[in-house]
C-alpha cells in the first residue's frame, strides 16, 4: 500500500511516502516553519512525489494530521488531503498529532504526552504501557495536567509541554521522556497505514474554541419591510 502523509497540525510542514508492504519511507520532506504552511506544503508534497517518481494515481490512501494543534495549520492540511483524495478518488485517514508523537516515547510504562498549547495550558492525552490510548485527548491548564498525571500513573512525560509540569511540581519526581513538539512524518503514515478508511471524510480535532468571534460593535440592525 502507497501512503501519502500530510502534518500541518503544528509547527512542521511535512509529507511522506510509505510504502506499507516494504516497510520503508520512499520519499520524505520536512521543515520546522512555524507559520506559512499553505505556502509550502504543495511543493513539499510535488517534491516527494518526484523524488519517489510516482503519479498520485498509484497512491492508495491519504493520511493528514487533524490535531490539537493550530487551527490555519489544521485547515491546511485536511483542505489539502481532501483536495487530492477527491482529485484522485482516494480514502483519506485522520491521524490524531498526540497518538503520532506518543509512538516515539520510549518506555513500557504509562505516560502522558503534552504539547505546549500556550496561554498556560496543555493538550494532554495518556497512554499506556503499550502506547494505547487511555484517555480522551483534552485541553487543560497546567494545575489540571499535573493532577491527571500525578493521579493516573507514574509520573512520566513526553512532550513540548513536559517543562512546564517539571517546573509546576518541583518537589515531584516528573521523569521527562523527550521534548518533542510535532509528530514524525512517518508515524504519521505507520497509523494511516493500519487504521481503516472512513466513508466521510475526517474531521478537525479542536480541543480550544477559536479566538476570532463574530463582530458585534457597528452591527447595523435589519429591519423587515
Amino acid at each position: 500500500m502507497l501512503i501519502l502523509a500530510i502534518d500541518t497540525a503544528l509547527d512542521a510542514c511535512s509529507a511522506a511516502l510509505f510504502d506499507s508492504e516494504a516497510n520503508r519511507v520512499v520519499a520524505v520532506e520536512t521543515e520546522v516553519i512555524g507559520k506559512g504552511h499553505a505556502e509550502r506544503l504543495m511543493a513539499m508534497i510535488s517534491a516527494v512525489m518526484t523524488k519517489a517518481s510516482v503519479d498520485f494515481n498509484a497512491i492508495d490512501r491519504i493520511g493528514v494530521t487533524v490535531g490539537p494543534g493550530s487551527f490555519t495549520g489544521i485547515r491546511v492540511g485536511l483542505a489539502t488531503a481532501r483536495g487530492l483524495a477527491l482529485a484522485a478518488g482516494k480514502p483519506v485517514v485522520g491521524v490524531s498529532t498526540l497518538e503520532a508523537i506518543a509512538r516515539e516515547a520510549s518506555t513500557d510504562k504509562p505516560f502522558m504526552v503534552a504539547l505546549d498549547a500556550r496561554r498556560g495550558e496543555l493538550y494532554t492525552q495518556l497512554y499506556d504501557g503499550n502506547h494505547s490510548a487511555i484517555s480522551d485527548p483534552q485541553l487543560l491548564t497546567i494545575a489540571e495536567a499535573t493532577t491527571a498525571l500525578t493521579a493516573a500513573l507514574k509520573p512520566q512525560v513526553f512532550g513540548s509541554g513536559a517543562p512546564l509540569l517539571a517546573e509546576a511540581q518541583p518537589s515531584a519526581t516528573i521523569q521527562v521522556l523527550g521534548l518533542t513538539a510535532y509528530p514524525d512524518i512517518e508515524n504519521v503514515a505507520r497509523i494511516t497505514a493500519v487504521t481503516a478508511a472512513q466513508s466521510e471524510p475526517p474531521k478537525p480535532l479542536y480541543l480550544r474554541a477559536p479566538d476570532a468571534k463574530p463582530q458585534t460593535r457597528g452591527v447595523v440592525e435589519r429591519r423587515g419591510d
